[in-house]
């Protein structure tokens, strides 16, 4: 007698279920004792942030976790990782088994990069746009960037009109040709 091949393939279809979602059970990262994580957050998000120790730019009374705040809003507004601008300590290995960054490390030109435009964006805020009446929106890193390290080019669109040269010579397509006067 011949066995059914679908009771077969729907036990293994269970089994192959039950083992994964074990697995990924036994691979997420676990809130601390009383502590509930939110849905889909990553664990380095709740974790507390050291105080830092080399602000030069930033005011000095920040804490960890506010500087890592500004730090992940600069990082998107770059579209970078926080390896842009921190130098990895070879000597210091993370529970992931990689070099930890060296957050206070000045070695990196990027840095020195940062701090230089985040001055400018301060200057530009204070002397410039804090003039202009009903400025709503200050600079910031994302006004240039938009989630790039270098700022696209900007290309000036033509004015209204006027579209690009028409290769078979005349008028450009977007332009209209002149009325004829008899």
């Amino acid at each position: 007698m011949k066995t059914p091949l679908f009771p077969i393939a729907a036990a293994a279809a269970l089994l192959a279920i039950a083992v994964f979602a074990s697995s990924a059970a036994a691979q997420t990262p676990q809130a601390p004792s009383g502590q509930q994580s939110a849905p889909g957050a990553q664990p380095w998000a709740s974790m507390p942030h050291p105080a830092p120790t080399n602000l030069k730019v930033l005011p000095k009374n920040l804490t960890g976790d506010e500087v890592h705040e500004i730090m992940m809003k600069w990082a998107g507004s770059l579209g970078v990782h926080c390896n842009t601008c921190h130098a990895a300590d070879p000597t210091k290995l993370g529970p992931d088994g990689r070099p930890q960054l060296n957050f206070p490390d000045d070695s990196k030109d990027e840095k020195a990069a940062a701090r230089l435009m985040y001055t400018m964006t301060l200057e530009i805020n204070k002397n410039y746009i804090s003039k202009i009446e009903n400025a709503e929106k200050p600079v910031e890193c994302g006004t240039c960037h938009r989630g790039h390290l270098d700022p696209e080019e900007f290309i000036i669109p033509p004015p209204p009109g006027h579209g690009p040269p028409n290769p078979a010579g005349g008028p450009s397509p977007a332009v209209p040709a002149p009325a004829q006067q008899h």
